[in-house]
């Protein structure tokens, strides 16, 4: 019996913070590049502090328009932690989550302005739903 091949995730090639730390260009192995917003990477943390143990549990993150990335560090073979100048640094962004975030950017960042309405929040006043 021959079982399916088994497809190897894209490895990133380059991870670059744009001059303007707004911006974190990330590209892989196999062709795709992404550049990825300061303020949608801030605002879709892998960290518990945003996304909760649960569904139930994440929050929406206001006033993070004008957010900056400070620090791109290395975790291990698989992630890259985000320091910002709001000082969040608890979310480890593995290769697998900025390629997935890179694909859908223009869909979640819909879905992250559709939360801020909906919780009476926005981008410019900090805030936490």
């Amino acid at each position: 019996m021959l079982s399916a091949p088994k497809t190897v995730p894209a490895w990133p090639s380059e991870i670059r913070l744009v001059k303007d730390r707004r911006t974190l260009h990330v590209a892989f192995d196999d062709g795709a590049a992404f550049n990825l917003s300061a303020e949608l990477l801030r605002v879709t943390s892998p960290s518990a502090e945003v996304q909760g143990h649960s569904e139930a549990q994440r929050k929406t993150v206001g006033g993070k328009r004008n957010v900056t990335i400070l620090s791109v560090d290395p975790v291990g073979n698989y992630a890259v932690r985000l320091t910002f100048d709001d000082m969040h640094n608890t979310g480890i962004y593995s290769w697998a989550f900025l390629r997935d975030l890179g694909v859908n950017a223009e869909r979640r960042f819909q879905a992250y302005l559709d939360d801020l309405q909906a919780k009476a929040l926005d981008r410019d006043r900090p805030g936490m739903r």
